[in-house]
């Protein structure tokens, strides 16, 4: 077969960033085989080359989670109305997404049951009956699954009707112990995303008008975009014992009394499989962070008729494979060296090694790396320490880039003005009164929230309020969000 023509087969047009950054985004994830979209309205299929990217992103979280003492479960998809009843606050902030289960094959149901939006209401009722006595505490649980809450606008890996996640769940004898979970949790993620996503995030606590339905205190990190937007990466919850009086769980403290237990939840999702793309992406298509990244180094043979150059490939794939890293050799005959070279980059591919007879002559292979798009010969004599080094240092150049990009779209503002105008294009970092009613007045205005409060609250830049002006309580951080 002989080889497509690149004018008429190339990959094709990507929208700028700069003329239409939602188009790019929609451009980007379904060009590069991350995702399509399914017949059922909101929800998507995360094709093999997302999911590849999503299983990688799973291992290094769950080996985060075992490593601090916590074990995974499975717990039903349906829950029974009536158990989504018992907490109000929670029913409250979910009943508008709840998507409810009426017929079981020809009998209409006696109970509604919900598909699950979160699993807190079957992790209660369980360990309601579980937990006896201080000896069974703490109890710390993930569940690896997917949820559905019925959104009104989606958009794949931002926000869809279906997503899939994890969910801790944990269960303390004490409110400290609960609160010491709760911020490990927070910095797991941060760790999570700034280690291996490359992906630069502000962590703090959330307002009560933000916080989750039913907790006490929930807290965040949250990323910029490159279009200056916020994006929600990840949640802890602090419920103190808000569920658990609701569900009846108690157990006999060592003094012998019977008192209720504090809990905890905390998730995060396919969403960051949008972080990466909105923080690292170009005209190219993907950035993938090279800790993650399904395929961490292409080979791409050049001239694989002449004799020894696809022994020599097939040699070095062995021998990178070896060392720990993940790669692909592409040996399609079928496709240009060119083509192949835009697919590559498109799909973000970390580092690319081309190997010709004169490379294997030179005892060199070509590298090109996707961050810089840098082209610089390797000598194969010791290649895999090489390019491990190389990918560490794409890791920290992109890291590096991002943070800089969203430090340089962070302002201050002390005035109205300077909020309004600041929120256009990024982050604003403002004092703030305290007052729900001056939340909303910036969403009215504006359709900005607050973000998070930051835990280092030195850095007031008033000591008024940005909004209406009375004495500042907290530093706080404003954007628009996805």
């Amino acid at each position: 077969m002989g080889k497509k023509n690149d004018k008429q087969e190339f990959v094709a047009h990507i929208t700028p960033r700069s003329e239409d950054f939602s188009q790019w985004y929609t451009d980007v994830i379904l060009k590069t085989d991350l995702v399509d979209y399914a017949p059922v309205r909101g929800c998507m299929v995360i094709k093999p080359y997302g999911y590849a990217l999503w299983e990688r992103m799973q291992a290094e979280l769950d080996k985060r989670f075992k490593a601090t003492g916590h074990q995974n479960v499975a717990m039903p998809m349906l829950i029974p109305e009536s158990l989504l009843l018992k907490e109000a606050e929670h029913v409250e902030g979910f009943a508008p997404e709840v998507a409810w289960v009426t017929q079981g094959g020809n009998e209409v149901l006696p109970e509604r049951l919900a598909i699950r939006p979160t699993s807190e209401t079957l992790f209660c009722t369980m360990y309601a009956k579980w937990v006896q006595s201080w000896r069974d505490l703490p109890m710390k649980y993930n569940q690896w699954c997917s949820v559905m809450r019925w959104e009104k606008t989606t958009r794949p890996f931002l926000r869809t009707s279906e997503f899939w996640w994890q969910e801790g769940h944990t269960i303390h004898a004490t409110a400290e112990e609960a609160q010491e979970e709760t911020l490990l949790m927070l910095d797991v993620y941060r760790d999570f995303a700034e280690n291996v996503l490359a992906l630069p995030v502000l962590t703090g606590r959330k307002t009560d008008k933000e916080k989750f339905a039913g907790a006490r205190a929930t807290y965040s990190m949250e990323a910029m975009m490159q279009d200056g937007k916020a994006l929600q990466a990840g949640t802890t919850h602090n419920f103190g014992t808000n569920f658990s009086e609701a569900y009846g769980i108690q157990f006999l403290s060592k003094e012998g009394k019977l008192e209720y237990a504090h809990e905890t939840s905390w998730g995060t999702s396919t969403r960051l499989i949008g972080a990466i793309v909105m923080t690292h992406g170009d005209e190219r298509g993907l950035k993938l962070p090279p800790r993650v990244a399904p395929i961490q180094v292409v080979i791409l043979p050049i001239a694989m008729h002449k004799e020894g150059v696809l022994e020599r490939a097939r040699a070095l794939k062995a021998e990178l494979e070896a060392a720990g890293l993940r790669v692909e050799l592409d040996d399609r005959d079928t496709y240009s060296a060119g083509w192949k070279f835009n697919e590559w980059e498109m799909k973000g591919v970390p580092v690319r090694l081309e190997l010709g007879p004169r490379d294997i002559e030179n005892g060199v292979a070509m590298s090109m790396r996707r961050d810089t798009l840098e082209k610089k010969p390797l000598q194969l004599d010791g290649i895999a320490d090489t390019v491990k080094a190389l990918l560490d240092d794409i890791h920290t150049t992109m890291f590096e880039q991002a943070r800089a990009f969203r430090d340089a779209h962070i302002c201050t503002a002390t005035t109205l003005e300077e909020l309004e105008k600041g929120v256009q294009n990024g982050f604003v970092k403002a004092a703030w009164c305290g007052c729900r009613e001056c939340e909303d007045k910036v969403k009215e205005l504006y359709n900005a929230s607050t973000r998070n409060m930051p835990f280092d609250q030195s850095d007031m830049p008033s000591d008024k309020c940005v909004v209406c002006g009375k004495p500042a309580e907290k530093l706080i951080y404003f954007a628009k969000a996805y």
